[in-house]
């Protein structure tokens, strides 16, 4: 909700924090200002590699294309 109202409300839309706020409900002018400069240091961090990247399973597969995360996937369908 939050993301979606700071891409309505543009950098260049008059009164944007209060709009986003009005969006957002239940939040201040201050608590959404204070939410964006969150989002702003994350993805700062994030971008400078101060946030490591999770390491994530990898699945191999098999001359089809098909992994055994796909086969379990598929086994669990009810048709």
């Amino acid at each position: 909700m939050f993301e979606r109202a700071l891409a309505v409300y543009d950098k260049d839309t008059p009164d944007r924090w209060h709009n986003v706020a009005k969006a957002v409900g239940g939040k201040t002018v201050e608590e959404v200002k204070r939410h964006y400069d969150i989002l702003v240091e994350d993805l700062i961090n994030i971008e400078t590699g101060r946030v490591p990247l999770p390491n994530y399973k990898t699945f191999e597969s098999n001359s089809r294309g098909v992994n055994d995360f796909d086969t379990r996937k598929m086994k669990n369908l009810k048709i």
